[in-house]
């Protein structure tokens, strides 16, 4: 009989990766929960500060785009273990300047390596559910909220203490670096194991250039990695990432000023966002073995749409608060989701579609704040709480781009693990 059990350098691999998000959700958390307190450090107007939250994900974008053509050259292993500690300095950099160009600095190189890093992390991922045969996706971006709510708690503590930044951060960057770097010794890369293997076949990339082929396509392991495929799943990424950042912009606000709650309870919507996140990634993976990624997909945008429409109907603050809390458990599925299925569609070039989906990411954070600060300023917010609900819905349209293929994991759902990667 078949032993199906993972082998222990894939329980190995995988406990390391989730190290990997933890580290990085924290790291990302105490960036974004003190931008008030870097504002005041360097003396930013109001109306320059967006130009510099701006400039972040959009050279985030620009890393997971040169991650694709990095990891052509090396194992995305190695891009993770070089770029996680670079971020993390980064981050003490931009708490410990002086001047407005050295946080320029440490933001752009802060933002480079971010695209980077969420790109070799989820194709990490991808590869490691390959190997597993099963659903684990959820698992690590569950990791990756449960840092998210750290950090936070951590900035929260640094807040009421009055702590400056470069005494927050250095001590928690002097203990997270070391652990990202020995967490990296356990990194299982599926392409690093089957490197004999498969050489010539990445050696031998090439653009397609038979007649009507798209410019963006490219062959890999005898998979064409095509822009019109991944198209329903790079807009799933963008609309998740749309709500997100709704939620994580306007929520306090929203509370506040519509639903006329405190301001000691307007901060409350964002931590029960951020932990029903935590637990609906905790427990997805199941829902996924059980019924299916379509079918949690369907679930996840169902139950986030029906969470703006509770926010954007709301009496009052609690019936708010309960509306985002349906969101948290409905958005979190979506981009675990949307990665797995990525692999799934281009299993020879997995690397490849993952860099370019991650664009999404950045993508859909750009918009959310901004457009519904457009439509909240020039109309009311809860109509404008309406139209990241309507993106989030037409997910359900693009649900069929989940189901397995047979490159992917075999049956309905998962498939037996018969070769252990590694």
């Amino acid at each position: 009989m078949t032993d199906s059990r993972p082998s222990r350098r894939l329980r190995q691999g995988r406990a390391s990766l989730a190290i990997s998000f933890f580290v990085q959700g924290a790291i990302f958390a105490l960036l974004v929960t003190r931008i008030p307190a870097l504002q005041d450090r360097y003396g930013i107007s109001d109306g320059l500060l967006p130009l510099f939250l701006a400039a972040v994900p959009i050279l985030a974008g620009v890393g997971s785009v040169a991650t694709e053509h990095l990891v052509k050259r090396m194992r995305p292993g190695l891009v993770l273990r070089v770029v996680q500690p670079i971020v993390s300095l980064a981050l003490l950099s931009a708490g410990s300047g002086t001047t407005v160009w050295q946080l320029a600095v440490a933001l752009g190189v802060f933002g480079l390596t971010v695209g980077a890093l969420d790109a070799s992390m989820n194709m990490l991922g991808v590869s490691l559910q390959r190997a597993y045969g099963r659903s684990i996706m959820l698992g690590f971006h569950g990791a990756y909220s449960l840092g998210g709510i750290a950090g936070a708690s951590l900035a929260w503590v640094g807040a009421h203490w009055d702590l400056p930044l470069p005494t927050l951060y250095a001590p928690l960057v002097a203990v997270l670096v070391p652990v990202a770097l020995i967490a990296g010794r356990w990194y299982v890369d599926h392409r690093g194991d089957h490197q004999g293997e498969h050489r010539d076949d990445h050696r031998s990339d090439h653009r397609v250039d038979h007649p009507g082929a798209e410019p963006t396509e490219v062959v890999r392991d005898g998979t064409t990695v095509s822009m019109r495929a991944l198209l329903p799943l790079c807009l799933v990424m963008a609309f998740a990432y749309i709500g997100d950042s709704t939620v994580s912009n306007w929520s306090a606000k929203y509370l506040e000023d519509v639903l006329h709650s405190s301001e000691q309870l307007a901060t409350v919507p964002y931590n029960v966002y951020m932990v029903t996140t935590l637990l609906g990634r905790s427990f997805g993976d199941l829902g996924v073995r059980r019924f299916g990624a379509v079918t949690v997909v369907r679930a996840g945008a169902l139950l986030a749409g029906g969470g703006f429409a509770v926010v954007a109907a709301a009496p009052g603050a609690w019936a708010g608060m309960a509306g985002f809390t349906l969101l948290g458990l409905g958005l979190c599925v979506l981009v675990p989701q949307t990665f797995a299925a990525a692999g799934r569609l281009f299993p020879g070039a997995s690397d490849a579609a993952v860099a370019r989906l991650n664009i999404f990411n950045y993508v859909g954070f750009l918009i959310g704040s901004p457009l519904v600060g457009a439509l909240g300023g020039a109309w009311n917010y809860r109509a404008a709480m309406l139209v990241p609900m309507a993106l989030v819905l037409m997910t359900i349209r693009y649900a069929r781009s989940f189901s397995p293929v047979p490159a992917g994991y075999g049956d309905g759902h998962e498939r037996p693990r018969t070769v252990d990667v590694g």
